[in-house]
């Protein structure tokens, strides 16, 4: 009897020291994500878009940015001035907030909305970027570049070599394939060879490198042998808590635009090249005599053809606004009853469009125009929000408006269900999480919590490379008593 009271009493120890080791290790995780103090890593950030430019891919940078700057890493961006859908010419040369700097280059914008002309302003961009990283306070403990312009992660790849600065590279159109497929350019050109060599040495020098979808993470390794470990899928994001569904009755915006009588189907964002324009305009034909208003909202190369075609076809359901400014959105979004995005044929997995999550998180269901093969159909399928259409299909996209216009609570059932797999899956601090990841593996965030030494976790890393299979950071410390699961697990949650 004695010596079960002894096991006992002996396991029962163990459970308390590891329930305070987990404990210890909560506290410690608290402490490290909230103290500003001491900032974890300096992060570069090189993009050429930013606020208060219009354009999608500055959004979300400057999103990420706040909510890696809270996370005690001090972020320092460079970016142009207003060069993308924006009125003004210029904006402050130098921001500063708690944890994060923006300083704007002097070039302005020539010619933006001609190719030949986005090709200058970038390579005119990455001139003025490349002279700033020079200087060794701007290049910061990481680097993320992103591909606007194309052009950009080629400086990644420099400072690499000559200053030993890790990179992660942030896809959101994949080049020169976007180019190939636009036939802006030969596939068997001697720049496009040129392209593919540099890009091959950029992907396989990456620290990491993100991307927006399944089907761009497969074009990607399909370039480069070797690199499918360093990739991860990381989605796009919207806030829930700033774009919300608002009743059509109770929103302005409708009142302004005299939508309220209408069913609204709403294509809200870039009229580009990369997007499906012509399956939307042969559903609107379709529709034309029913109580449906299709409202364009936005601007884009093939803003002008698509008014043209409405105006020979003599549509008069069709609105064509410009973009909104950013305080607008919450209300230009949530003034449809159906949005629509659109990927052009040829294109998956070269463009993920980021359009979609705020559509997701404004509560209205989705009508996307996609290949068979696009990560956007089981995406919708996953989160029941709404159908997706192949190229040309524009009768069954009427059919489906169709069928919202008449079902008003399915339409209501289809954006309440995306709403929710956006909180589930992409709010900004879920993905915020998935880039601290990538930042701050999980050995750098038990070492800053006082769990790990640099020893410990340089042999584990180590212990990686020589074992096959390879194992997870995390398995390897639970393996060799180094800490417990509870611990590690808890640690990879708190990492998002």
């Amino acid at each position: 009897m004695g010596v079960i009271m002894f096991k006992v009493s002996d396991r029962l120890s163990q459970l308390f020291r590891q329930k305070q080791t987990v404990l210890e290790s909560a506290d410690r995780a608290k402490d490290f994500k909230t103290t500003r103090s001491t900032p974890t890593l300096n992060l570069s950030i090189v993009t050429q878009f930013y606020p208060p430019d219009y354009a999608a891919t500055g959004q979300l940078i400057q999103e990420l940015a706040t909510q890696l700057s809270q996370q005690g890493i001090d972020v320092h961006v460079f970016t142009g001035q207003p060069g993308y859908a924006f009125d003004n010419d210029t904006a402050p040369t130098l921001e500063r907030s708690p944890g994060l700097s923006v300083r704007r280059s002097r070039m302005t914008r020539l010619w933006p909305k001609r190719i030949r002309g986005k090709a200058l302003n970038g390579l005119l961009f990455c001139f003025r970027a490349g002279l700033h990283l020079l200087k060794s306070c701007w290049r910061g403990d990481v680097l993320l570049l992103t591909s606007a312009p194309p052009f950009l992660p080629a400086l990644g790849y420099l400072a690499n070599l000559y200053f030993d600065v890790p990179y992660i590279y942030l896809v959101y159109d994949l080049y020169p394939d976007v180019a190939i497929e636009l036939k802006v350019t030969a596939p068997d050109s001697w720049i496009v060879r040129y392209w593919k060599t540099l890009n091959r040495k950029i992907l396989q020098n990456a620290k990491a490198i993100v991307v927006m979808s399944p089907t761009m993470k497969e074009r990607t390794i399909a370039k480069c042998k070797g690199i499918a470990d360093k990739i991860s899928i990381v989605h796009n994001w919207a806030d829930p808590t700033w774009i919300k569904p608002i009743p059509k009755a109770e929103n302005w915006f409708v009142r302004q635009h005299q939508l309220a009588d209408r069913f609204v189907v709403l294509y809200s964002g870039n009229l580009g090249r990369c997007h499906d324009v012509d399956t939307i305009l042969a559903a609107a034909q379709l529709l034309q005599n029913e109580p449906i208003q299709f409202v364009f909202i936005g601007d884009g190369a093939k803003k002008t053809i698509c008014r043209e075609k409405v105006d020979r076809s003599n549509l008069q359901n069709c609105l064509f606004l410009p973009y909104q400014d950013k305080q607008v959105l919450p209300y230009s979004l949530t003034a449809g009853d159906l949005s629509l995005v659109s990927i052009a044929p040829g294109l998956e997995g070269t463009i993920a469009p980021s359009k979609l999550y705020g559509i997701l998180a404004s509560g209205r269901p989705v009508a996307a125009i996609c290949e068979s093969h696009s990560y956007l159909r089981p995406l919708l399928s996953d989160a029941g929000c709404g159908e997706a259409f192949a190229h040309g299909d524009g009768e069954g996209l009427a059919r489906f408006i169709r069928t919202l216009a008449a079902d008003p609570e399915k339409a209501r059932c289809l954006g309440e269900a995306g709403r929710r797999y956006l909180e589930s899956h992409f709010t900004p601090q879920i993905i915020a999480g998935q880039y601290l990841q990538l930042l701050l593996p999980l050995g750098e965030r038990l070492k800053q919590a006082g769990l790990l030494c640099q020893e410990q976790v340089m042999w584990v890393l180590e212990t990686q490379q020589t074992q096959q299979p390879r194992q997870r950071f995390g398995e390897i410390l639970v393996r060799e008593g180094i800490l417990p699961r509870e611990t590690v697990d808890f640690f990879c949650r708190s990492m998002g």
